[in-house]
């Protein structure tokens, strides 16, 4: 009896398996069918989006991670369905799981979705010098969730996507060529056209400032204590913004001092005025004052 159990045992496996084999095969074709059809296409699709001006990170993102994860799974879930497997209540489990994560990660789906919106308008790029969130420093690496900036005092700067994406930003590299305005301020007892040719003549040359556009010197307020002054120069790098303010500054200041024109510091003038006498004229013309109930000045 136990020999015929086992006979039979024996004959229903074989039967399983002969039935599960050619569902196996037909699983094994449908992905690779997908497969086949992922590498077939994912060239034209890059060539497609390169010619489309599409940033290459980004076409990285949407054909070797978007574009084959939904390829791969589609393959995953047609397989699947040819092995006998419920699809529809394993894709309703995997829907409820993303959208819980979805709820959890809120805020790094909020930057993924700037990091696209960088790769696809590209206000910037790696290499340009640019002023986001209140810093200043060259873009080294953009990822799907922050830009990395490089301060000028060399500090590495970390900033979410979305925050860059909220604010208002600043790229100094985008036209290349880049002015510098440099406030330098003078009394007003002294003459504008010959500070205006003293600066002139001290940033001419200088390192950093281009020829062409030719520096300039315009009047920009009137000032309670001086005429403040802006010495404007071109750059043809963002990377010498910095560097060549501060050259600029310190040439102004003393090619000033050596041409005797006075560069004023902030001050208060205070005129004292002696109204005692007229107080007391006031005074007397009053009637009370008058009658002498009011006593006498002294």
């Amino acid at each position: 009896m136990n020999d015929l159990m086992k006979y039979a045992d024996a004959d229903q496996v074989s039967q399983m398996v002969t039935a599960f084999i050619p569902r196996l095969v037909a699983a094994l074709l449908v992905f690779l069918l997908f497969w086949v059809l992922l590498k077939v296409t994912q060239r034209p699709i890059r060539a497609g989006l390169t010619r489309a001006g599409f940033a290459d990170a980004l076409i990285r993102l949407i054909v070797d991670s978007l574009y084959k994860g939904a390829v791969l799974l589609v393959g995953l879930v047609m397989a699947a369905s040819q092995l006998g497997i419920n699809v529809g209540a394993a894709l309703a489990g995997i829907g409820v799981v993303g959208v819980a994560v979805g709820f959890a990660a809120q805020e790094t789906l909020a930057n993924m979705i700037a990091g696209f919106l960088i790769f696809w308008d590209r206000p910037f790029k790696i290499g340009d010098y640019i002023t986001a969130h209140g810093l200043y420093g060259e873009v080294t690496e953009i990822t799907m969730r922050t830009t990395r900036i490089r301060t000028m005092e060399s500090t590495y700067v970390v900033i979410p996507n979305s925050q860059i994406i909220g604010e208002v930003l600043v790229n100094h590299s985008m036209y290349g060529e880049t002015r510098v305005n440099v406030p330098v301020g003078i009394a007003y007892k002294e003459q504008i056209e010959q500070a205006r040719t003293v600066l002139l003549a001290a940033v001419e040359g200088l390192e950093g400032v281009m020829a062409e556009p030719a520096p300039s010197v315009v009047v920009s307020e009137l000032d309670n204590s001086s005429v403040n002054l802006l010495v404007r120069v071109w750059i043809d790098d963002a990377c010498d913004e910095r560097p060549v303010f501060h050259r600029v500054m310190e040439a102004s200041k003393v090619a000033l001092d050596r041409a005797g024109i006075e560069i004023p510091f902030p001050h208060l003038q205070l005129f004292v005025d002696n109204v005692r006498d007229r107080v007391w004229a006031k005074a007397a013309q009053l009637p009370a004052f008058g009658a002498g109930k009011l006593p006498p000045a002294t």
